[in-house]
């Protein structure tokens, strides 16, 4: 089961503010955890929205909306990606993640299980994306 930890955004990380070296050591260590108990697929932070764009889908056209977005709460800082045997073992893990922002700041995560393969209708389609899984690995 992959389930991915996304820590969400604050006024601070969507300005760029970059992390305290205290912080950046609370991470180390915790996915260095992650990473020996072999759970760890992938991790990062990421650059604020005033770096990215949308694309917004209506009538059959795309439109192209840059950054920033205003809605900080609903942005994402970073994420960490862990495939693990159950739900609880997500759970556990999830408690043990740092503070996002440093001890005292206030933050949050979100976890979020994700889809696999097998929770799909079998059929052509599916097929498909397990041949593009196989031949990208």
């Amino acid at each position: 089961m992959r389930f991915m930890i996304l820590v969400k955004a604050t006024a601070d990380s969507e300005a760029g503010k970059m992390p305290e070296a205290s912080l950046i050591a609370a991470m180390g260590a915790y996915h260095e955890e992650l990473a020996k108990a072999g759970v760890l697929l992938d991790a990062t932070g990421l650059q604020p929205s005033s770096k990215g764009w949308r694309i917004r889908y209506s009538g059959g056209k795309r439109t192209v909306i840059d950054g920033p977005f205003a809605e900080t709460k609903e942005l994402v800082a970073g994420y960490t990606l862990i495939q693990v045997r159950s739900r609880e073992e997500a759970m556990e893990w999830a408690r043990r993640f740092p503070s996002p922002f440093g001890e005292h700041a206030d933050g949050e995560i979100e976890v979020r299980q994700l889809f696999m393969l097998d929770d799909f209708e079998p059929g052509p389609e599916v097929d498909r994306m397990r041949e593009v899984e196989a031949n990208r690995r």
